[in-house]
């Protein structure tokens, strides 16, 4: 056993999503969305949490992280639990976060996603995102998808990953996961490779760059259906972020080449029951008609709110009608609700 593992049945004990270990400080979890400091005020020593996480690291790893101070790799205790890992330098030493992977993948019906997400595993091409803040249950969104794929279809599935979360296991569908680093070099290239290797799916952990973004329209262009994560709040944000993240004279092209490809986008985020027990997805859906493709061809992003406001027999829905739903039951409080709000003015009378 991994001197590491201790802190991660703790972690497990507690039903946190992330541990937090960093020199200097005192450990801490994240429960429910918030910050917990361990009670046992155990200040973590920088050699002695070093060799805690190299114990765990590849070789590979550890070179990354004492060349440019940061790596991210996946662990598993067996049996038990998997982890996506990230090490990094700070002021006072060494730290890290881990990251619970559940190994039981939940449906969309599991996850309190609208019906219509399950939709999206039966597209044939397209480009389909999630969305949304870190720790909000996008990688969740995405093997829910892919597992409703997997039960249904009989096609092949691409995973790239950065690392490697959910495992998934052949059902109708054979899965093909890769990893960053340890697989491929990065996500435009096993994204330009993925396209002579026969997929059905593929899926993309992050879309961080103009390449990988591009790669990944050109493949939902000729046929393939992409699945890709981005961290923007709301529907409209994220359609403006993919075109500005290409230069000023391509921006024309690539709204058109954009607009073709686009099927749907899925903003989440998780908020915190009432009751302090659980967390519920707050989502907002926008589908791909050919009223939202035409204003994305304008360059009239500004106005797709109004068209989900009209356009819900398509399953299109408002983050803040989310909300809204969840306030009614009395499942979350104002201050809850206020907090991720797009349009906080509607939630003001409530606090």
């Amino acid at each position: 056993m991994a001197l590491i593992d201790s802190f991660l049945r703790l972690m497990s004990e507690k039903n946190a999503s992330d541990l937090h270990l960093a020199a200097g400080t005192v450990p801490a979890f994240r429960i429910l969305g918030d910050i917990v400091l361990s009670d046992q005020n155990q200040v973590l020593e920088d050699k002695s949490l070093r060799s805690m996480l190299y114990e765990i690291a590849s070789e590979d790893k550890i070179k990354t992280f004492e060349k440019i101070g940061e790596a991210d790799f996946a662990y598993e205790i067996k049996e038990y639990k998997r982890y996506r890992v990230n090490i990094f330098l700070q002021k006072t030493g060494i730290g890290s976060v881990f990251r619970e992977i559940s190994d039981n993948i939940r449906t969309v019906n599991e996850l309190g996603l609208p019906s219509v997400v399950s939709k999206f595993a039966s597209l044939s091409k397209g480009l389909a995102l999630v969305t949304g803040p870190t720790g909000c249950g996008k990688s969740a969104t995405l093997a829910a998808i892919i597992d409703e794929a997997n039960s249904k279809r009989a096609c092949h599935v691409i995973t790239i990953e950065d690392p490697i979360e959910f495992v998934h296991k052949n059902k109708k569908s054979i899965i093909t996961h890769r990893e960053i680093g340890a697989h491929t070099k990065s996500f435009a290239a096993a994204l330009r490779a993925s396209l002579r290797e026969d997929p059905d799916i593929i899926m993309v952990g992050e879309l961080r760059d103009m390449e990988t973004i591009a790669l990944a329209m050109e493949a939902a262009s000729t046929g393939h259906l992409v699945l890709g994560t981005l961290h923007t709040k709301s529907a409209a944000e994220t359609l403006e972020r993919i075109i500005q993240v290409f230069p000023s004279e391509s921006q024309n092209q690539m709204r058109s080449i954009f607009a073709d490809s686009i099927e749907a986008v899925i903003s989440q985020v998780l908020l915190k029951g009432k009751d302090h027990k659980k967390r519920y997805p707050a989502v907002e859906i926008l589908i791909g008609t050919s009223a939202v493709k035409n204003l994305i061809r304008e360059g009239k992003t500004y106005q797709i709110p109004s068209i989900m406001q009209t356009s819900k027999k398509y399953g299109m829905r408002m983050l803040d009608d989310s909300i809204t739903d969840y306030l009614h039951q009395s499942l979350i409080d104002a201050e809850e609700a206020y907090k991720y709000a797009n349009d906080k003015n509607k939630f003001f009378r409530f606090l």
